[in-house]
């Protein structure tokens, strides 16, 4: 079983990822820190040294990657993942997509405090933070609601998202 988390960058996939993960006993994985370990850079590095276009062709890389060496596995996307290079029909095809979705509320609030590690929201000036986060939840929402199965994430447990889940 391959479970994929998508959703809005601070939305709560590694949080949940990992607490399903202990629940049901399959591996974890969050993309953006395997991401990291390949690269021996930071996320925010590499966005600044090679750029965007070079990390989600990374990126696409290891989730292809981390898919092909697990038959079980809970992995937390980036909040961008599904929207390039075909990444949400992959995810699809291997396993059940799972989109958290986040209040813009919450996601603002979140956010103001991690922005310096936030390479995508990293200049945006605070004032302007949540109309940033609407503009490109629109942008995403498309590739989104592709998902297997939609949650808010304001609502969610452990025994929900055990009941979204092909044989947990």
């Amino acid at each position: 079983m391959r479970i994929y988390l998508i959703g809005f960058m601070g939305s709560g996939k590694t949080h949940w990822g990992k607490r399903l993960s202990q629940r049901i006993e399959i591996p974890f994985y969050d993309l953006d820190e395997e991401i990291v370990r390949a690269e021996q850079q930071s996320i925010q590095q590499i966005f600044h040294d090679k750029g965007e276009e070079y990390f989600r062709e990374k990126e696409r890389d290891m989730l292809e990657a981390i898919t092909d060496d697990h038959n079980s596995l809970i992995l937390s996307c980036g909040g961008g993942t599904p929207c390039f290079f075909n990444n949400i029909d992959f995810m699809k095809q291997y396993g059940t997509v799972v989109w958290l979705n986040t209040a813009v509320d919450a996601l603002v609030e979140r956010l103001l405090k991690e922005k310096s590690h936030r390479p995508v929201i990293k200049n945006v000036p605070d004032a302007e933070l949540r109309s940033f986060i609407i503009k490109k939840l629109q942008e995403r929402k498309l590739y989104y609601e592709q998902a297997d199965t939609m949650l808010h994430e304001e609502s969610i447990t452990i025994d929900a998202l055990l009941k979204i889940i092909p044989h947990a």
